[in-house]
């Protein structure tokens, strides 16, 4: 049973996957490797002068692997609720996990597959998008969601902070109080 699930590797998911590791939670991101970001050119993005998106979302997932997160590549068939979280059922095998955070890009349909509710979106070309809390939480107990799928802007550096920022919402749900990480420069 993992604590978290994360749906999707790309700026979001591999950033909500680096706060939940780090924060020392069983984290397993499963990730189809089709995401946008791999088709992208960045030159906006905080602290990098320009990175290639392939190259991008391989940090991403190499720094959320540094901390402990399992990373799959595989493609979410689908979710299930059962009495202690989910099973999810993907094409390289199932899982359990308490929390599902889903970073799925432009994809809403694994969401709409368990009853999670979704509306139209506003970006351009971003057609419906899964209708969350300012937290990130969707109608369905457990079920998150980060980044372009949740509605936000589709730049690298704000789904990351998406991802970062439910991530940190799961963790202080899951702790009971408010999680804050922060390290201090190392002498």
């Amino acid at each position: 049973m993992y604590d978290i699930v994360i749906v999707g590797a790309g700026p979001s998911g591999a950033s909500a996957a680096i706060f939940a590791a780090k924060a020392g939670k069983n984290v397993l991101v499963l990730d189809n490797d089709k995401g946008v970001t791999k088709r992208a050119w960045v030159e906006n993005h905080y602290g990098v002068t320009e990175v290639a998106g392939p190259d991008l979302v391989a940090t991403g997932k190499k720094q959320a692997a540094k901390f402990g997160a399992e990373i799959v590549n595989a493609t979410v068939e689908g979710l299930e609720k059962t009495d202690v979280g989910f099973k999810i059922v993907a094409d390289q095998g199932e899982y359990e996990g308490q929390h599902i955070i889903l970073a799925t890009g432009f994809m809403t349909d694994l969401a709409e597959k368990i009853g999670v509710k979704t509306k139209p979106g506003t970006e351009p070309r971003v057609k419906t998008i899964i209708d969350v809390d300012a937290n990130g939480k969707s109608n369905v107990e457990g079920i998150w969601a980060a980044g372009t799928t949740a509605g936000v802007s589709v730049h690298t550096i704000i789904t990351a902070g998406d991802g970062a920022k439910v991530a940190i919402n799961v963790i202080s749900e899951m702790n009971g109080e408010r999680y804050v990480d922060h390290d201090v420069l190392k002498s």
